[in-house]
């Protein structure tokens, strides 16, 4: 497969160029909060000691994460991302060289 086949991107939302800020900046603004937002709240979820506190602030990290979730996907369907499509045999070969460090793992399921 060329480069160009195996993009995945939908056509891209005209935004005008000038210096201030338009659409596709304010989403990517946005979503570049919710991203840090959502690193932060792990790193206290990680951290928390107080069962209430922890429920509250869960609760709070899933509502971001899903804000995060639809930023990213309203960016996606106006073109503002676009992805890689995978070939077949690197997924595969992902597949079983992480498949192997499950016998590593001190809980086997």
């Amino acid at each position: 497969m060329n480069q160009q086949s195996n993009k995945i991107q939908n056509p891209e939302m005209q935004v005008p160029k000038t210096p201030q800020m338009n659409d596709r900046d304010f989403i990517n603004d946005v979503l570049s909060c919710a991203k840090s937002m959502t690193n932060n709240y792990s790193v206290a979820l990680n951290e928390l000691s107080h069962d209430q506190l922890y429920q509250d602030l869960s609760q709070i990290f899933n509502e971001t994460q899903d804000c995060q979730r639809e930023l990213y996907n309203v960016m996606f369907r106006k073109g503002f991302y676009g992805l890689e499509a995978a070939e077949q045999q690197k997924l595969q070969q992902s597949y079983q060289q992480f498949s192997g460090y499950r016998t590593q793992f001190p809980y086997q399921q």
